[in-house]
């Protein structure tokens, strides 16, 4: 099967196969290093709660530069493993986030890991035709001011009307005749199969 358009079409897709590659990998040297099942996505949050003492989670979000849903569901996975536990704040509704001694003793070799995966990303930076690190950035600063919900709109801007359309024509024939629609679905079906 030939393979589709890598170009912008295919950016999200590739991108998350970039991610998988880079998390694989330091996950391996993690797994080198005696923590097999130690992610990636941990070490900016300890070594923020490292820096800056107990946090709450929307501090580690802005701290890391993830959402507030993203870094709660890490939070929630590094509960599970033993290494933060979580305690209410002065407000009811926020908890703050706190280190346990089986996290801190991994510091030192996440302080190392960090500065070696620092490295390796400099040397990768330098292979490229411009710095991956400096484009991500400028990626973010682009979303942040014009979200791609927002570029689609303002490309397609009926496609939402068209979709609504479609949807709507297509519920009238499903009412009207069952079983077409039914013999219509098997022979897509069958289609796909090949």
């Amino acid at each position: 099967m030939p393979s589709l358009d890598s170009g912008p079409g295919l950016l999200g897709t590739r991108l998350r196969h970039l991610l998988e590659l880079l998390d694989a990998d330091v996950a391996a040297v993690y797994a080198e290093l005696g923590e097999a099942g130690f992610r990636p996505r941990f070490t900016p949050v300890l070594r923020a709660l490292a820096a800056f003492g107990p946090s709450s989670i929307r501090e580690l979000a802005d701290a890391i530069g993830v959402t507030h849903s993203a870094a709660s569901q890490t939070v929630a996975h590094m509960a599970g493993e033993g290494f933060v536990v979580l305690a209410p704040g002065a407000d009811a509704r926020r908890r703050i986030v706190h280190l346990t001694a089986k996290a801190e003793a991994l510091l030192p070799m996440l302080e190392a890991e960090w500065a070696a995966t620092a490295a390796a990303a400099a040397e990768l930076d330098a292979e490229l035709s411009f710095p991956l690190s400096r484009l991500v950035d400028e990626v973010l600063e682009a979303l942040s001011r014009r979200p791609m919900r927002q570029r689609i709109a303002d490309v397609a801007p009926d496609l939402a009307a068209r979709a609504r359309s479609g949807r709507e024509g297509g519920r009238e024939g499903a009412a009207g005749d069952a079983g077409a629609g039914a013999e219509v679905g098997g022979a897509a079906e069958g289609g796909h199969r090949g």
